[in-house]
């Protein structure tokens, strides 16, 4: 109080001097954390706006409050089915404590890259190359939390995260998509012999039909001729009366019942 008192003292008496150096501004989107003596006072940030300190004494430190992105560089990563893989990726967090920023840690900034990197590193080894590809979402979450839970004595607040790229082996790219064709080529032939099936039905219906009525296989006889003259103008055909064939039929079969 006696240190306190001095400075405040020379204070009053250099005033209006020294008030250009007790009144410092803080932007709206940061924070002041003020020493007095070696303490935080008065355990909470300052600003945004004018605030006073003692030039003597006290001492500040400024802390930015806005959301920071930190890349993380691409990781050597051994999956849990020994594929090897690289992956990158972006973590988004703010400061939400001052106070906890500046007094818990030395660096907040290069302490949550680190942890960000190891994080990344220690939850990708324990997926399979399947999953990480499948999953990107949910393990982006999880690392999320995990973050999120271990900065938060750091005055940290983990905002987003978020897996940019997965890179893996050239032979292994090639076996996937030998894998992929091969299994394209399998469901083609399982559709293309569906639809025989189809077909083979569909005419088995439709030849019970026309075997039940003479005039709609006329019918049917017709439209096929119109089909072709419509599609091949170059194709002759010669039509004959199905009665007639029906007729040669019949004779045939009693020349061969007489033969015998």
């Amino acid at each position: 109080w006696i240190l306190v008192s001095i400075s405040f003292l020379l204070v009053v008496i250099t005033f209006p001097f020294s008030i250009w150096a007790c009144i410092k501004v803080v932007r709206e989107y940061e924070r002041a954390v003020v020493f007095r003596l070696g303490r935080i006072l008065p355990k909470k940030s300052k600003g945004p706006g004018l605030i006073l300190i003692l030039p003597c004494t006290d001492t500040f430190i400024r802390v930015d409050l806005r959301t920071v992105t930190c890349t993380i560089p691409p990781q050597e990563i051994l999956t849990k089915d020994a594929v090897t893989t690289q992956v990158d990726g972006v973590v988004y967090y703010r400061i939400h404590s001052a106070v906890s920023a500046v007094a818990n840690v030395t660096d907040v900034h290069s302490a949550t890259f680190l942890l960000a990197q190891t994080t990344l590193r220690n939850v990708l080894g324990t997926r399979s190359l399947a999953q990480l590809l499948a999953g990107r979402e949910e393990i982006a979450h999880g690392i999320q939390d995990i973050l999120d839970s271990a900065t938060e004595q750091w005055g940290i607040k983990v905002a987003r995260v978020e897996i940019k790229d997965i890179r893996i082996p050239v032979a292994m790219q090639r076996t996937m998509a030998a894998e992929a064709e091969a299994a394209q080529e399998a469901k083609a032939k399982v559709v293309a012999a569906e639809g025989e099936r189809n077909a083979s039905k569909a005419l088995k219906q439709a030849s019970v039909v026309l075997a039940d009525s003479t005039a709609g296989l006329q019918l049917r006889y017709l439209q096929t001729l119109t089909t072709l003259a419509a599609e091949n103008n170059s194709t002759i055909v010669f039509p004959l009366p199905i009665n007639m064939l029906q007729n040669l039929g019949t004779k045939q079969f009693h020349l061969r019942f007489i033969s015998r």
